[in-house]
């Protein structure tokens, strides 16, 4: 399913954010050397309505080769998706990047102008829920609406309050097919919700589509993910590139995971409309979450492995990709990579080559997937690889494709997994008798081996993470040959993001 793409309307003087059709195309047998003419027309498609891209295929010869535009201004305005998403900016429709835009998402460009341009000249508005005909609880839906507000209001100081029959500054309501707004619905899939920026009569109005699965959980569509981030654009909020952000176009809802305003959410907000009285206890408690800094000097890793030709530094929900080609290292929710196959803040993670596997560790399961696909029956019990009862979770993973054996690393001790055997050698070693001079526990550990990812490590050497120190360890000479900051192995440049938020109004 999608959220799709965006159509600006002027209605009686008012901007409505609307979400229109994007199909996607069914994708042909066989391999291509470059994007299929389905899949390119597809994106064509969603550049333009997403990123302002001008098509040039109507200025094309009849003769003209259908791949000529794609080499050009076509690419450049793909980096500028995958730049926006933290993908490798490659220019090119790889299938990662086609997967992204097949994602559910807002109907809102990512390049639109009216970012911190357009809000509401008062502080209190009110909101009436209209248009209700679902089959979901009347009472629930009020209460995560009335919810979703608090968010914002929680952070400025506005104030929401909720009407039954008076006219109201905000109409929510929930419409199925044509809605004479100049966006119809289109049924189950496709549009989820549109929202109109903030001003007089339609101004501010958000849309939901009846005929969308909506729930309450991790079922079908989130309706308080969906809210919290539809009202942002009420308010007047445009989308954010921070992956963390509830202000990010694509959906994200992930089970377990709590809906809050990240930092950037809140900073966007604030500068639109001031900080609340109890903003400051509010954020002492609990302060907004912020996507991990590559440039933070306390910056540490929960797990890092090679994949393919890349390297992944995992950070909570988070992963910076490290490419041999790419002089960018971006950030983006691993969630992208893995829609519903690899959960967030995990223990540890390698690569078998050899088995052209990928396992992911988290508590006492873990998960493997082979070519990016998790593998039936999974996750499992981490007692699969022999470990007594009393191991509950595992802190790093060590593979040695060379000699087909992996070490994993548990407290102080550390175990050697036999992978053609599949069994565990022996009992458990001190991590300070086979590796001295590395701390316990650690956080991830990984080994360069071959060319697979000597373009960022020294070649049969093995980097380990504790905290924010990388030590680089030698196996012959058993002995750290060299200790730095975790975070020199990604670009920083400091964009001011993470300034603290104490501007007011």
């Amino acid at each position: 399913m999608l959220w799709l793409s965006l159509l600006t309307l002027i209605t009686n003087g008012q901007t409505l954010v609307a979400a229109l059709p994007l199909r996607s195309p069914a994708r042909p047998a066989g391999r291509h050397a470059g994007p299929s003419e389905a899949d390119q027309k597809f994106a064509e498609e969603y550049l333009r309505l997403f990123y302002g891209y001008k098509s040039e295929r109507q200025k094309r010869t009849a003769d003209s080769e259908v791949n000529a535009d794609w080499t050009t201004g076509l690419c450049d305005e793909v980096r500028r998706m995958q730049r926006f998403f933290g993908l490798p900016p490659t220019g090119e429709l790889t299938n990662g990047t086609l997967a992204v835009m097949k994602r559910p998402r807002c109907g809102l460009s990512d390049v639109e102008p009216f970012g911190g341009t357009i809000r509401w000249k008062k502080r209190s508005l009110s909101y009436r829920i209209a248009g209700y005909n679902l089959t979901i609880p009347t009472s629930k839906v009020h209460k995560i609406l009335r919810a979703a507000w608090k968010l914002w209001s929680n952070v400025t100081p506005m104030k929401f309050r909720k009407r039954s029959r008076n006219e109201a500054d905000i109409v929510v309501s929930f419409h199925s097919g044509d809605h004479e707004d100049g966006a119809p619905f289109d049924g189950t899939g496709g549009i989820l919700a549109h929202a109109f920026l903030p001003g007089f009569g339609i101004g501010g109005d958000v849309h939901f589509d009846a005929d969308e699965d909506w729930s309450f959980n991790s079922t079908g569509f989130n309706l308080f993910a969906v809210a919290v981030h539809e009202f942002g654009h009420a308010l007047g909020l445009s989308h954010s590139s921070d992956p963390g952000a509830v202000m990010f176009p694509a959906y994200n809802f992930a089970p377990n995971y709590e809906i809050q305003l990240s930092f950037r959410d809140v900073k966007d907000i604030q500068r639109l409309y001031g900080i609340s009285s109890n903003f400051a206890s509010l954020s002492s408690k609990k302060p907004p979450p912020r996507t991990p800094d590559k440039c933070d000097p306390d910056l540490s890793f929960d797990a890092v492995t090679e994949l393919q030709q890349e390297v992944l530094f995992f950070k909570d929900r988070f992963v910076w990709r490290k490419h041999p080609q790419f002089d960018e290292t971006r950030i983006t929710l691993s969630s992208n990579l893995w829609p519903d196959s690899v959960p967030p803040n995990l223990d540890a993670a390698y690569q078998n080559v050899e088995k052209n596997v990928n396992l992911f560790f988290k508590g006492h399961q873990y998960w493997a997937l082979r070519q990016l696909r998790l593998e039936e029956g999974l996750p499992r019990n981490i007692s699969d690889f022999g470990f007594p009862s009393g191991i509950k979770s595992v802190d790093a993973a060590l593979h040695f494709r060379s000699e087909r054996y992996t070490v994993f690393f548990t407290g102080h001790e550390c175990w050697r997994y036999n992978e053609q055997q599949m069994t565990m050698e022996g009992s458990a070693t001190l991590i300070e008798q086979q590796w001295p001079g590395i701390p316990a526990p650690i956080d991830a550990a990984v080994f360069s081996e071959g060319s697979y990812i000597a373009f960022l490590f020294m070649e049969g050497l093995v980097h380990f993470f504790k905290g924010n120190i990388h030590y680089t360890f030698d196996v012959n000479s058993k002995r750290v040959v060299s200790t730095g900051p975790t975070n020199d192995l990604l670009e920083c440049k400091k964009s001011g993001d993470n300034e603290i938020l104490t501007e007011r109004r």
